[in-house]
């Protein structure tokens, strides 16, 4: 119990995807971190203001306080915690998870894409997610406007499993117009957070929740990205796990498709024209058979 207070603690007061504490905590444990922090292990004066916030703070009551929003607080100690994302060279704290947690176990997909797609781009965003659904899989995504959205709403549509990973509080909702389809997600699906409950989604928070959809799919799917992209952060995460990694062509001239152009070009990213030639690709990089 006092290691989960301790995580607890430490997981509302640090900001995620901090590499130095991720690798702390995940190495020496939370309770000895917060030990050893309170009593200057780490130098009270370089770390005085996380030391006073800590002071301040009771795990208890941060564990209470997700748990009035609806949503849990999950912990590498529980069952249902995704081990693949230990394979991060900085993984979570902790995760607030709002809907089916034990969902995150399971065999998945990550679709990721630019926030302004073309026609052709939401089609296949939603055709992709579609076909993996009927495979049992589940969709990761963002849960932004554009590709995530469409994606999100292919796995719904067939009546499938989808996690939206936001950069914000589970209690935010961020993009405002999704609202109505986070509570859709939540119904069958999880919305997953690193973030405490009234934390604003802040540029940064987005590159450091693109590592949780890359760690937590077996797959990356980029459908739709232009040349500079947070997309191809998160299919470059994938690959320093050594994840496969797949990108949609397009039209020679483009703009929405130069990344996944630049990813295929540089043999960063497998070329999918088809679920067929997904699946097979998938299938023989997870070492496992998928069902047609």
């Amino acid at each position: 119990m006092k290691e989960l207070i301790a995580r607890a603690s430490l997981f509302s007061q640090i900001e995620a995807g901090h590499s130095f504490w991720s690798k702390e905590i995940h190495e020496l444990g939370s309770l000895v971190v917060y030990e050893k922090l309170l009593s200057g292990g780490y130098g009270l004066s370089k770390h005085e203001k996380l030391i006073s916030a800590l002071r301040s703070t009771s795990g208890e009551k941060v564990i209470e306080t997700i748990f009035n929003y609806g949503a849990q607080l999950l912990t590498p100690s529980d069952l249902v915690w995704p081990e693949q994302l230990h394979d991060l060279a900085n993984p979570p704290i902790a995760l607030v998870v709002k809907g089916n947690a034990q969902i995150l176990k399971t065999d998945s997909l990550a679709i990721v894409g630019t926030r302004n797609p073309t026609n052709y781009g939401a089609r296949i965003a939603g055709d992709f997610a579609a076909g993996f659904v009927d495979r049992e899989w589940a969709i990761v995504s963002g849960g932004a406007y554009g590709i995530d959205s469409y994606a999100h709403k292919g796995a719904l549509i067939a009546e499938g499993i989808t996690i939206a990973i936001i950069a914000c509080g589970i209690d935010v909702n961020y993009p405002a117009g999704n609202a109505r389809l986070f509570s859709e997600i939540c119904e069958s699906g999880a919305i997953v957070s690193e973030f405490m409950p009234g934390q604003k989604a802040l540029p940064n928070r987005f590159l450091t929740r693109n590592r949780l959809i890359a760690g937590l799919s077996k797959a990356t799917l980029v459908v739709e990205a232009a040349f500079r992209s947070g997309s191809l952060r998160t299919a470059r995460e994938a690959a320093e796990i050594f994840r496969p990694v797949m990108a949609i062509p397009g039209a020679i001239n483009s703009p929405t498709s130069e990344g996944c152009h630049r990813l295929i070009g540089e043999r960063s990213a497998e070329i999918v024209t088809s679920v067929a030639d997904a699946v097979e690709f998938v299938g023989v990089h997870s070492g496992q058979s998928m069902r047609e």
